[in-house]
This record gives C-alpha cells, sequence and structure tokens, in this order.
C-alpha cells in the first residue's frame, strides 16, 4: 500500500512575477519557484555544480543560468543544459490550489 501523497504550499502566484524565479525555505527544503508565461515549475535552488542560486539566476526561455560557473539547467526537466553542470537538478510536481503554488512531497 503506498503513501498517501502530501503536499506542501509554498506561495502565492502573485509573489513570483513572470519570467522570474524566487527563493523559498520551508520544510528544510531550498527551493526555487519559476514563472514561465504563467506556468509555474518548482526546482531544488542549489546548482548540482556549486554553492550558486538558480532563483538568483538569469532565465532564458526554460532555461536558468547559475549565477556562480555559468551552468544551465532546463527549468521544467531539470535536465543540465551547459556545462560545468553535469547531475540534473531535483524538480517537482507542482500544482495550483485557489492562488497557492504547491508541490508534491
Amino acid at each position: 500500500m503506498s503513501a498517501a501523497c502530501q503536499y506542501l504550499s509554498l506561495c502565492k502566484k502573485s509573489e513570483v512575477s513572470e519570467g522570474k524565479a524566487i527563493k523559498i525555505e520551508k520544510n528544510g527544503l531550498t527551493l526555487a519557484v519559476f514563472n514561465l508565461n504563467g506556468e509555474y515549475y518548482v526546482t531544488d535552488d542549489v546548482c548540482t555544480h556549486g554553492p550558486g542560486s538558480l532563483s538568483e539566476g538569469e532565465i532564458n526561455g526554460d532555461e536558468v543560468e547559475c549565477d556562480f560557473h555559468n551552468g544551465a539547467f532546463n527549468i521544467k526537466t531539470g535536465e543540465p543544459t551547459a556545462p560545468p553542470c553535469m547531475i540534473p537538478l531535483k524538480t517537482y510536481k507542482t500544482q495550483i490550489e485557489s492562488d497557492e503554488i504547491t508541490i508534491e512531497i
């Protein structure tokens, strides 16, 4: 028997501007919440290559460039798209409940 899914509320949609990201620290997680054309995506905030914060990185289309070593990831899939990043980024299943962005944990 599988455990029931739990959801963690992160922030309101209005807190994440179009084409931007914000950092959320909750329940021991440090996350980046992205708004790409009104669709919301959540990944771990820390780059898998170094101490860079992806919520502070530059967003180009569906990619985010880390501000530390300029590696990049696909925001939707977590896959690395530019070196030196080689390890995929953890992504979270995102849902909108009323005006709240939530993730499955």
